[in-house]
């Protein structure tokens, strides 16, 4: 593969520019805090900017206090916008059912949150020059509402029509909006795919007026050779001096959807993307210059050493958790349970709730994995674990992979296990159980996605052992609709039978 952007899971992504930064937002659907925000000064070399919320609504669903929880669900396709000196980020939550409107003079600043009556599924917004507010929506049949003037509901007598519809589309109609007015025109962009077979294409349709008509068709249709995967749905950028680029994405196999950046000029007004809608082989993009000293990372290791006044910045300047910003929890966390001890280096789970399976487990930490490969180790010690608990590293997906100590009749044993999917009945099954006397264990779980190999492997090593020692299966991974995001690395600990039993993570190494 070539072209990626980032080599991670950015999915749905849009972008804009203010002055000489470009900013980009992502679906981050169940992961907590959330609807990230990145920034560049290049759109070549991309750092963590912020997170708009750290919690959505606290429900039961979002708290994983539920037998459920919100996967596949959450915040999708967020429209980034900025007039008047205010951002917006507008997106509707598939669990809530609701359409959230955040607002914030800075862009690290507080947001302010509120609601728009009524359900826009991947929504765009767009502030016209007469300040009226329109906001296009849908799938397969797309609709153009304008809002009212405090951006609370539809406006009473204004616009609401059709304005383009693929409902015939036996495999995915159009969908994932993205609404401007360029030069008085105004352009909609869409992803679809094609008819007689799947594959994501890119659309875009312009009207000379608000009220006219919408004329168009696809502009972008190309895999880069790529195992037949589609590029598509994302926004369209220009910089300081004129150039324009679509950020779009790839679906890329377990390791998820991958932003890739085209080119894309002008001819009588309507736009062309790459060469006759494929990539370039080969292009440079000119814009402002390199930011790539000194980013803040949107992967990495941690030692859990913070100082006080770092654990203080991340909580000013990105969530309420006090963590580093690439992580994010699996779910709102309960956080009373628990700890950043920064004297030992240690990420302390206590577990506070019941559970049957890994994805019910409160307080995953978790970070997106890197194609083509990467790597990820901790040190676990498990010696306060009660009965029945499970302690180490997992692959998050929904056919998820999980290395641990498990405490069973005051015994400990080291453990790989999978999520197995039949006939819709997902049920654990252990591959390797080995006994063992250590209570402090080194994980490791290596993964490759290169081509769509999406295979990962589970190792541990003792304070004796010199080398890994694989355990278990070589792991086939998925991209999975039931979770509908790529595969991450995760920090996990949970019980089983009894709660209050407490897990340490230390080291953790992230290789890429």
């Amino acid at each position: 593969m070539i072209n990626q952007m980032i080599n991670l899971d950015y999915p749905d992504p849009d972008i804009i520019r203010v002055d000489n930064t470009y900013y980009m937002v992502s679906t981050t659907m169940h992961f907590m805090p959330g609807c990230e925000i990145l920034r560049s000064n290049d759109l070549v070399n991309w750092e963590h900017a912020t997170y708009v919320y750290d919690k959505l609504d606290s429900t039961k669903g979002q708290t994983l206090t539920d037998d459920e929880g919100i996967y596949g669900k959450g915040m999708w396709a967020a429209s980034l916008r900025y007039h008047k000196g205010l951002f917006y980020i507008c997106f509707v939550a598939n669990d809530t059912h609701k359409t959230y409107l955040y607002t914030a003079s800075d862009i690290y600043g507080t947001w302010k949150k509120s609601t728009i009556e009524g359900f826009y599924h991947d929504c765009s917004l767009l502030f016209d020059d007469d300040d009226r507010v329109y906001i296009v929506y849908g799938n397969k049949n797309i609709y153009l509402t304008e809002l009212n003037s405090d951006l609370t509901a539809p406006k009473e007598g204004g616009i609401n029509r059709l304005i383009v519809s693929d409902k015939d589309n036996p495999m995915l109609g159009y969908e994932g909006a993205h609404f401007y007015k360029i030069n008085g025109n105004y352009y909609v962009f869409f992803i679809h795919s094609l008819a007689d077979k799947w594959r994501r294409v890119e659309a875009c349709f312009m009207s000379k007026s608000i009220d006219g008509e919408f004329i168009g068709k696809d502009v972008f249709n190309d895999d880069m050779g790529y195992c037949g995967q589609g590029i598509a749905q994302g926004g369209i950028v220009d910089t300081p001096d004129g150039k324009w680029y679509s950020v779009m994405f790839q679906d890329s196999g377990a390791v998820g959807r991958i932003p890739i950046i085209v080119p894309v000029t002008w001819e009588n007004d309507f736009p062309v993307f790459g060469n006759n809608m494929a990539m370039p082989k080969g292009f440079r993009i000119e814009s402002t210059p390199d930011n790539s000293k000194d980013l803040i990372p949107l992967i990495g290791s941690d030692n859990f050493k913070y100082k006080q006044e770092d654990i203080d910045n991340n909580k000013k300047a990105y969530d309420s958790f006090g963590l580093k910003s690439m992580w994010q929890f699996n779910h709102e966390p309960d956080t009373g349970s628990f700890e950043l001890d920064t004297c030992n280096g240690e990420w302390i789970v206590k577990n506070q709730k019941i559970c049957n399976r890994l994805t019910l487990a409160r307080n995953i930490i978790t970070q997106r994995m890197t194609y083509p490969k990467c790597c990820a180790e901790v040190t676990v010690d498990a010696s306060n674990l009660k009965n029945g608990d499970y302690a180490g590293l997992c692959i998050l997906q929904y056919s998820y992979g999980f290395i641990a100590l498990k405490k069973e009749d005051n015994k400990y044993s080291l453990v790989m296990l999978e999520n197995i999917d039949k006939d819709n009945d997902a049920y654990e099954q252990v591959h390797e159980s080995i006994e063992i006397t250590d209570t402090k264990v080194n994980f490791k779980i290596s993964a490759d996605f290169e081509n769509m190999t999406d295979e990962a492997c589970f190792y541990y090593k003792t304070a004796s052992d010199r080398e890994w020692h694989k355990l278990g299966i070589t792991k086939k991974l998925s991209f999975s609709l039931k979770h509908f995001c790529g595969c991450r690395i995760g920090l996990v600990s949970y019980a089983t039978k009894e709660m209050g039993g407490i897990a340490k993570f230390s080291d953790f190494r992230y290789e890429n």
